[in-house]
């Protein structure tokens, strides 16, 4: 039987403890948003991040500017952000204008504020192999997830679907840190199968819908999905086809109801803990 690795119970606990941590803080936590332009899926996201910040009691400071907005006056406004002590974290909705500098958006964030982990100096100490400050959220919640059910990664072979430095290469640190084997796939890779077929543990985060069908894994596979994208039906879904594994492999973790219902939850956590 396949065993479905739902988020919620590791929601509801974690999301208790950041209440009673807030609720011991001599100030209200406040994040500091900062969005250009009226991109969809940044809304979405600033909507999300809203709804659990406010669950967990935890202030949102929105900076909403026009896309014809010069670069100069947002790096201004981050510069303010970093000076003001009451704010504890600040995130920058990508995508960003065409015509700025995104290199240049990152370095002007506090790296001791930079909570979606944009600035090159707390990237490098990721890809340094040191996963215990800010990381990118994605992959922090997949290893979270896997950890909550108990699965060891220590000798395991371990296959990643996706080479980003937003996904792929910082989860493979988390990986190596815990000395699993990992292998990196990507649009290079000649015969995915091959890889997936041989791992106990595959993370992907193609964002092709409902792609990844039994003929993929083993039956002793767990399979955890980062992937988010539209089906055939309109419908968002992870990578891995879902009916067709059930049954055919040991666990994997559902879109929606899994690794998605975390980031936010660990997005609000590393604003907390800078008050503490």
């Amino acid at each position: 039987m396949t065993k479905i690795l739902y988020a919620k119970d590791y929601v509801d606990k974690k999301m208790g403890r950041l209440i009673e941590k807030v609720k011991k803080l001599k100030s209200k936590p406040i994040l500091s948003t900062i969005r250009v332009g009226d991109d969809y899926g940044s809304i979405a996201y600033e909507k999300g991040i809203k709804k659990t910040a406010d669950k967990l009691g935890v202030d949102v400071d929105s900076n909403e500017f026009k896309e014809d907005v010069m670069e100069d006056e947002v790096i201004e406004r981050i510069k303010k952000l970093n000076d003001d002590e009451k704010v504890g974290g600040i995130i920058i909705f990508r995508p960003l204008p065409e015509n700025f500098d995104e290199e240049k958006i990152s370095l002007a964030i506090d790296p001791k504020k930079d909570v979606d982990c944009m600035h090159p100096i707390n990237r490098a100490r990721v890809f340094s192999g040191d996963v215990s400050g800010f990381t990118p959220l994605a992959p922090k919640a997949a290893y979270e997830l896997l950890k909550f059910y108990g699965y060891e990664l220590r000798g395991k072979d371990t296959v990643i679907i996706n080479h980003s430095n937003v996904v792929g290469k910082p989860l493979m640190m988390y990986l190596l840190r815990d000395l699993a084997t990992v292998t990196i796939c990507h649009v290079g890779t000649v015969d995915l199968k091959k890889h997936t077929r041989s791992a106990e543990i595959i993370f992907t985060a193609m964002g092709r819908a409902e792609t990844l069908d039994a003929s993929y894994f083993n039956e002793d596979a767990i399979v955890i999905d980062i992937g988010t994208s539209k089906n055939s039906e309109g419908k968002y879904r992870g990578d891995l086809d879902e009916k067709s594994v059930k049954g055919k492999i040991k666990a994997y973790s559902p879109v929606p109801g899994g690794i998605g219902s975390i980031t936010n939850l660990l997005l609000i956590e590393n604003v907390i803990n800078f008050y503490e």
